[in-house]
């Protein structure tokens, strides 16, 4: 009986879409404290990311060893305007645990 998934070992993604998952990085007043409690860096990704080619992402534009990730899809709001109503864009959000040692800085504080 064969594998449907292919076990960790064996997975290959292609770097051009890895390259693309990661949309950006989120920096808000949440995302800092998760980050400063459990080691956790948040990221904007692609509607269609899995949790495989997010960590491969990351490892390889960062140069980092994650130990997990976590994803929540976020819905839109409703927003109105005077008499027309519209809707922000849904939000894929990625939180990526790293391991122990591990850092990753995206402010860049070079000074």
């Amino acid at each position: 009986m064969s594998r449907v998934n292919p076990t960790p070992a064996q997975r290959t993604f292609d770097d051009g879409r890895l390259m693309q998952v990661l949309v950006a990085p989120i920096v808000s007043e949440k995302a800092t404290m998760v980050g400063e409690k459990s080691n956790a860096v948040t990221f904007k990704v692609l509607q269609d990311a899995t949790k495989p080619e997010i960590k491969a992402a990351v490892e390889l534009m960062f140069k980092v060893e994650v130990q997990g990730v976590s994803v929540a899809n976020i819905k839109g709001k409703t927003k109105r305007f005077g008499k027309s109503v519209g809707r922000r864009d849904h939000v894929r959000k990625a939180y990526v645990t790293l391991k122990a040692g591990q850092e990753l800085n995206l402010v860049g504080e070079g000074a």
